[in-house]
């Protein structure tokens, strides 16, 4: 039986359920999807709001779709959100993207975990391979389709992604997972939380896991991955006023990558098969005060060390953050925030091999910043207006300003229309700004590539118009549409500089220079479809499409011939994605995940379909046994180009796992 038929009839049989029973230990079962859509979020004002009240395209993962998707990692869980590319390069690396610009490294989006921001300045995005944290105290994740920077400040362009634990009081008791599979080999994790009866809750965590190759086709099968990780948080309301939270984490691994060695004497081009070394820790304290009449005051501070070493580079950065944050009711009409935050971030970044080398190997970059934002009440329950801006300051960029208004119409409790206007950028990093790179061109005549920053590069902007529209149309259906056009200027492009002749180890070659600059801008415009539908109260469906037209080109005096072409293509047009949840009778859970993606013609990755499908049991006290499947389509199939030495398909996998709770 082929596995499209195999998912066909399976959700045929799973539709003859009746009369089944909402699991009475998850709230979240049993909530209707307008009690769904009025879960506050966080990350649009820093200050806690319905859903359906934001102007902004938000939308919400709750811990239960985590949880019922059986998915491993933070990158998978991001599927199950509208409008955010999530692609698997090996069994290491991702790519993840939002409204286009999709990368290894995700330059344009904003990550942050518990406030805590994620983003590396060392090329400006996020290495996904070290972002995790247990699966099973996520809270939710807060995606926001679009640019937040006057909130979240620079790089926040095209999106931010704030994932959210839950408060320890909620994670009491014990918890052990495990299991194992063909591409997931193992994975353990378990965690205790306690506290007293009154005001003071805490937890531990430790977690492991070994994940095995994808599928090569060239046999090279680095990409394997190991990874060690524990943590703690707790939570003390002082009083009725005051709550503090502190929390922590530390992990290392060994993850498998295959990268490309350059050198100017022979051999001057080698494809290296190593593991790189990754470690870190980070300590966050965050102490919130209520003020009288609705207003509140909160500071955070966190601290982040990272150890990143590779064949060809290493990193060695502390990062120290503060942030306080002014919430004032201003009367019945205004919703006033105002915040100042600092961040100092010294990094060694010592010479690894002579062709990829940051000048100076010491630096610290600074980060200064300052925002203030209000939300009008022009009809009060019916139409309101925002506006703020952030102001800032970088190691890299002069004084910048983030504005944003935003408008939002809803003419019934069940309906909302909205539009915005931003303003955002990405600051350089220290990849544009001090890195120099040498790259082997041709043997024949021998030739490279010398690519420099040399501190010119500015920042990149853009200005995006976002209109959108929320509907319960009826209790059991609900629509969310949104709309974007951005419009980018001084992108970065990769200028081409007059060659010149060089002789090392007796050996004469052609250098061909090539130095960072603003020499590209262009436009992306598009719409993100997320109809939700709960016909009974064990069965709920949800559907998503998004639709992605990019367009680049070379501003006057740009002789840039592929960062136009590299980027322009390197995001899906058309992405589909299918969720259904069911809770079947007997305690048992079925969930299906089908998703479609079309053709990324400048990376050679064509169109794909494949489907997830996990089926859970928890008819015995306190255990629950599951079987996840994944890529059911076919035996392997490509979602994104990275590593040298040609594409890696990502296997079909079927892992096991059994979680007992206490």
């Amino acid at each position: 039986m082929s596995p499209r038929l195999a998912l066909t009839l399976a959700t045929a049989v799973s539709c003859l359920a009746q009369n089944q029973q909402p699991d009475p230990q998850d709230s979240l079962k049993r909530l209707s999807l307008e009690q769904l859509g009025n879960i506050a979020v966080t990350s649009v004002s820093k200050s806690p709001v319905s859903v359906a009240r934001t102007a902004a395209a938000v939308y919400v993962i709750t811990g239960l779709d985590i949880a019922r998707a059986g998915v491993t990692t933070l990158p998978e869980a991001l599927r199950l959100a509208p409008g955010v590319d999530v692609a698997q390069i090996d069994s290491v690396k991702w790519a993840v993207g939002i409204r286009g610009f999709q990368g290894r490294l995700s330059r344009a989006v904003l990550v942050l975990i518990d406030g805590r921001n994620v983003y590396s300045p060392l090329f400006h995005g996020v290495y996904w391979e070290v972002q995790d944290t247990l699966i099973q105290d996520i809270d939710r994740i807060e995606v926001i389709r679009g640019p937040g920077g006057t909130i979240w400040g620079p790089d926040a362009v095209d999106g931010v992604i704030n994932i959210i634990t839950k408060d320890s009081k909620d994670t009491r008791g014990a918890l052990v997972s495990g299991g194992g599979g063909n591409v997931a080999q193992g994975f353990l994790a378990g965690r205790y939380g306690g506290g007293n009866d009154r005001n003071f809750s805490y937890r531990v965590y430790a977690k492991g896991s070994t994940t095995g190759p994808q599928y090569h086709f060239d046999d090279q099968q680095f990409d394997d991955n190991r990874r060690v990780q524990g943590g703690f948080r707790a939570d003390w309301d002082i009083t009725g006023h005051d709550s503090v939270t502190i929390q922590g984490d530390a992990y290392a691994g060994a993850a498998g990558e295959s990268i490309r060695v350059n050198s100017l004497s022979a051999p001057s081009s080698t494809i290296v098969n190593e593991n790189a070394e990754l470690s870190g820790f980070n300590f966050l304290g965050r102490w919130k005060h209520i003020l009288s009449g609705g207003s509140d005051l909160q500071v955070q501070m966190y601290f982040d060390h990272v150890i990143r070493r590779q064949v060809n580079q290493a990193e060695y950065r502390d990062t120290y953050d503060v942030d306080l944050v002014h919430h004032i009711a201003l009367g019945k009409r205004h919703d006033f925030i105002w915040g100042l935050g600092a961040r100092l971030s010294p990094a060694y970044l010592p010479a690894v091999i002579p062709a990829y080398v940051f000048t100076p190997d010491n630096r610290t970059d600074q980060l200064y910043s300052a925002f203030a934002q209000d939300e009008i009440a022009l009809v009060p329950e019916q139409l309101s207006f925002t506006f703020g801006a952030k102001i800032f300051h970088s190691s890299f960029s002069d004084v910048n300003v983030e504005p944003s208004a935003r408008l939002l119409w809803t003419p019934s409790t069940h309906q909302s229309v909205w539009g915005a206007v931003t303003r955002a950028v990405r600051t350089p990093s220290d990849n544009e700004d001090t890195l120099q790179s040498v790259a082997l061109r041709s043997h024949s005549p021998l030739s490279f590539n010398l690519t420099m920053g040399d501190g010119v590069f500015t920042s990149e902007t853009d200005i995006s118009y976002e209109v959108g529209y929320r509907q319960l149309i009826i209790p059991s259906f609900s629509l969310d549409l949104a709309t974007f056009y951005n419009n980018y200027d001084h992108l970065l492009s990769q200028e081409p500089g007059a060659p010149y002749q060089a002789v090392a180890n007796g050996q004469s070659y052609t250098v061909h220079p090539f130095v960072n600059r603003n020499g590209l801008k262009g436009t992306t415009k598009g719409f993100e479809l997320a109809p939700s539908w709960k016909p009974v109260s064990w069965w709920k469906l949800q559907g998503s499409y998004s639709y992605l037209d990019m367009g680049l080109r070379n501003r006057s005096g740009s002789t840039d011939t592929t960062s136009v072409t590299s980027q322009d293509a390197s995001s899906p047009r058309h992405q589909f994605g299918f969720q259904s949840f069911l809770d079947l009778p007997g305690r048992v859970t079925f969930s299906q995940m089908l998703r479609s993606v079309s053709v990324l013609s400048v990376l050679d990755v064509p169109r794909y379909e494949t489907a997830d499908m996990r089926l859970s049991w928890q008819g015995i006290p306190h255990l629950e046994f599951a079987v996840t499947a994944q890529n059911l389509f076919q035996p392997h199939h490509v979602e994104y180009a990275g590593d040298p030495g040609g594409l890696v398909a990502i296997r079909r996998s079927v892992f096991a796992a059994v979680t007992w709770r206490k």
